[in-house]
């Protein structure tokens, strides 16, 4: 029998009315809780003082834990890759004190220096003898990515392909041992398996400055990659060809050991919109991405049960057509304050074909700004929106922010409880 929390999101993710809408926090690495914040919730529900483990040191994200789990009715459970954005690797945890404070649990391969006006820099592998890959300002709460492109400017006539993929390597035994244990524990836990396996994002651009490699080669500086989607077509086309094709082998190694356990797939954290616009036109979208999404999606479909994730802030309506036709089920993190993206009219228009996976309130203005009342009537609101026929898991839009107030997570909570007991 199908425990209860997992049923609950397949009801959502096949559009059946579940017997409430699902709940994820920190799923993903882009429907998380920042360590803050995850703190201030296991001392508000009085659980057991520890420290919390900063499972994702570029966003500075807490792992949430069984207690706390249950106390927030998370229906979903992470299966992580077999590496941080930092490139680390290790299972073990030692202390370090965040900058404003907070002692917290991180990987044994984090490591970071501090300079003179009180910025942090963490490096790929944890190699202090290599170049800084992240930064994290004085008085931040998160790590921005180095760029260390070189050379600067680039020379047109020597652009490689494999200077680009050289991150993406099939999987060896050792990773697919760690993965198949990711996923097998978030299994039992008897909640849905959402699977961050990497290597699928196509100029993701968050990853394109390569924070876990030393030594990166290729175009990895975020404006010059912008202008190569113009200017530099052939060359990302094969870039992207090559990435699809180790992509869908690693998966099918992944699917021969895994199957049935995973219920959705993380593949693409590419943003297309801004608050007001896009980053490309439709047309640039339809050459350049499309074929490979297509094509990635459709190998998924056809050989798995997966349902597959696409993030995208910003505004995109008119880009949700096509994220339909190229395959993907799910659309996260929703972003409704954005131009275009009035939630009743996505869900009257795609709430039949696309899953929204976020959307729920608000992270720029309500919840951080708002009052508990504002933050409790607009989750409220969202729900009764997204909620009705299922196609929804109930999560903020992106991440939880550090310095978000306590109670306005609280309000949150209650709100969507409240909805779920009608």
């Amino acid at each position: 029998m199908i425990d209860t929390g997992k049923k609950r999101v397949l009801d959502a993710l096949n559009h059946r009315q579940p017997d409430r809408i699902p709940i994820d926090f920190g799923g993903t690495a882009v429907s998380g809780i920042h360590i803050s914040c995850v703190e201030a919730l296991r001392e508000h529900y009085g659980l057991e003082k520890r420290m919390v483990k900063l499972y994702e040191p570029y966003q500075c994200l807490g792992l949430i834990e069984e207690d706390l789990a249950e106390i927030l009715k998370i229906d979903v459970a992470p299966a992580l890759g077999p590496t941080n954005w930092f490139g680390g690797r290790s299972p073990d945890w030692k202390r370090w004190t965040a900058p404003w404070g907070q002692e917290v649990l991180v990987p044994e391969d984090f490591n970071v220096t501090y300079d003179k006006e009180g910025n942090v820099y963490a490096y790929p592998e944890g190699d202090l003898s290599a170049e800084p890959s992240g930064k994290m300002p004085f008085n931040g709460y998160f790590f921005d990515a180095l760029i260390r492109q070189d050379p600067l400017p680039l020379d047109e006539d020597d652009l490689k392909v494999e200077d680009n993929t050289e991150e993406f390597q099939l999987l060896g035994s050792n990773e697919l041992q760690l993965i198949s244990a990711h996923v097998h524990q978030a299994y039992t836990s008897g909640r849905a398996v959402i699977a961050s396996l990497g290597g699928t994002g196509l100029g993701d651009i968050a990853i394109v400055p390569a924070m876990h490699m030393k030594h990166p080669k290729g175009i990895r500086d975020i404006t010059e990659w912008y202008m190569s989607t113009v200017m530099r077509q052939p060359l990302l086309h094969s870039i992207f060809s090559y990435q699809i094709d180790i992509a869908i082998e690693n998966l099918s190694r992944v699917n021969q050991l895994c199957g049935d356990k995973i219920d959705a797939l993380f593949t693409c954290g590419t943003d297309f919109g801004t608050q007001t616009s896009t980053f490309c036109s439709i047309e640039t979208f339809r050459e350049l991405y499309a074929p490979y999404y297509k094509r990635l999606n459709d190998w998924i479909h056809a050989n798995t049960s997966w349902k597959v994730f696409k993030h995208s802030c910003g505004s995109v309506p008119g880009f949700i057509p096509d994220f339909i036709e190229c395959g993907f089920d799910i659309l996260n993190p929703v972003q409704c304050s954005a131009a275009g993206m009035d939630p009743k009219w996505l869900k009257r228009e795609f709430g039949h074909d696309l899953v929204f996976w976020g959307g729920g309130v608000d992270t720029q203005n309500t919840l951080p700004f708002g009052t508990p009342d504002q933050v409790f009537a607009e989750v409220l609101e969202r729900c009764e929106i997204f909620g009705r026929d299922g196609g929804f898991v109930f999560n903020t839009i992106h991440n939880l922010q550090a310095k978000t107030p306590t109670e306005n997570i609280i309000a949150m909570l209650d709100a969507v409880t409240e909805f779920n007991g009608r």
